[in-house]
């Protein structure tokens, strides 16, 4: 027997009717995001919490404090998910489950094995099912895809990002016992602030075969996470990658450097910068009589104006598939991809070996339960009930 709320998602819709579970940070940003207008197509109709002063403000919209009523209730053609990570992947299951088309706030899942569970429940392909990995919208990125899937650098012979711009201070990781645990959140550095530039490794270069990692514990702050990584990617074509990131490095930089056979490309501080050799470098190595000089190239500096519309332009996205078809530009089941290399990082850190692509999602799980059982959630609960004032969870 088909819901009415599956039978409502599949016929045509002339505004799509959102709701939000959870008020924290981004929930609240993204429901004054809708509300102010900022969505064309797209109206806010009601939020979910499970601590209900934080649904006071919204008392003209209707307001549950249990996600699965929020779903049951018909309010809703969509559903935005805003709340801590592990509970994504419940949420998007029963929302999929009732017919609704979801946008999952990063990372869809915490690990591999719960990414496949939340993919395996989108059967319904009339849904839409997007992430909210909103640095796709940003031209610099999307101008280096486009470099790279055309050929422009030639064969891609490294790879280097450097991300340290993402300083978080003691105060921070205090605000909610939730955050920087294995059973709260699930990881560190990696799975809430770096998942955004992993994706959009991928998304540009692809997936490697190999990956190598130290993840350090705590480096710079009292967390039971990585707060610093250092990684090595392989490709099966030969290329190789690196991935540095922290929480705990200020002054932070952000610097992408691609090598490729003909030329060089750069990003740093809004700059995106290519040398182009005049001659690709194997055949200029391969012809040339100089046993010193390098081929001659062109500085081309390639003018981007702003940074995208970032969230607000993946809720446009979102909704637009929704109304009239368009393309998404994060579709949720690719949200697996980040989550992998997530893992495996981890994995080879933990283990202090080489990993191989795709990981056994199995294997990962049985770290991540270990290490939750470990995990100082609890008592971090307890410790920052006085000094961080009152919070809850959003889930």
């Amino acid at each position: 027997m088909v819901s009415p709320l599956m039978k409502k998602s599949s016929s045509k819709l002339s505004v799509v009717r959102l709701g939000i579970v959870g008020l924290g940070n981004m929930g609240r940003y993204h429901v004054q995001t809708v509300l102010d207008g900022k969505i064309p197509g797209c109206q806010l109709t009601a939020v979910c919490d499970v601590d209900a002063p934080r649904l006071k403000p919204y008392a003209k919209l209707q307001t549950f404090t249990d996600y699965r009523e929020l779903i049951r209730s018909g309010a809703i053609d969509a559903l935005l998910v805003a709340t801590p990570h592990y509970s994504h992947t419940p949420i998007g299951i029963a929302a999929f489950k009732a017919g609704l088309h979801v946008l999952m706030e990063k990372p869809i899942s915490v690990h591999k094995a719960d990414a496949q569970k939340l993919i395996a429940a989108y059967t319904n392909k009339k849904l839409v099912f997007a992430a909210m990995f909103n640095q796709r919208t940003d031209p610099h990125y999307q101008k280096i895809r486009e470099l790279v899937q055309k050929g422009e650098l030639g064969a891609i012979q490294r790879i280097q990002w450097t991300i340290t711009d993402w300083f978080r201070s003691q105060a921070y990781y205090n605000s909610g016992g939730w955050r920087a645990t294995w059973k709260g959140e699930g990881g560190g550095v990696l799975i809430n602030q770096c998942v955004h530039n992993i994706d959009l490794y991928q998304w540009i270069f692809g997936m490697p075969q190999k990956i190598r990692a130290v993840c350090h514990i705590g480096r710079y702050h009292d967390i039971e996470v990585e707060d610093e990584v250092t990684a090595t990617w392989e490709y099966a074509n030969g290329t190789t990658a690196s991935l540095i990131t922290s929480t705990g490095e200020a002054p932070g930089v952000n610097r992408l450097e691609v090598a490729g056979d003909r030329g060089r490309l750069t990003l740093e501080n809004g700059n995106l910068t290519f040398w182009r050799n005049e001659i690709p470098t194997s055949r200029y190595s391969r012809t040339t009589n100089e046993a010193y000089q390098v081929p001659a190239t062109w500085k081309i500096e390639i003018p981007i104006r702003d940074r995208g519309e970032q969230h607000t332009g993946i809720l446009k996205n979102f909704t637009n598939a929704i109304l009239h078809g368009e393309k998404l530009l994060a579709p949720g089941v690719e949200g697996i991809h980040s989550v992998e290399l997530i893992n495996a990082m981890l994995l080879a850190s933990f283990k202090d070996k080489a990993i191989t692509l795709p990981i056994k999602a199995a294997e990962y799980d049985r770290l991540l339960q270990q290490l939750i059982r470990q995990s100082t959630f609890r008592k971090k609960v307890r410790r920052y009930r006085g000094a961080a004032g009152n919070y809850l969870l959003d889930c």
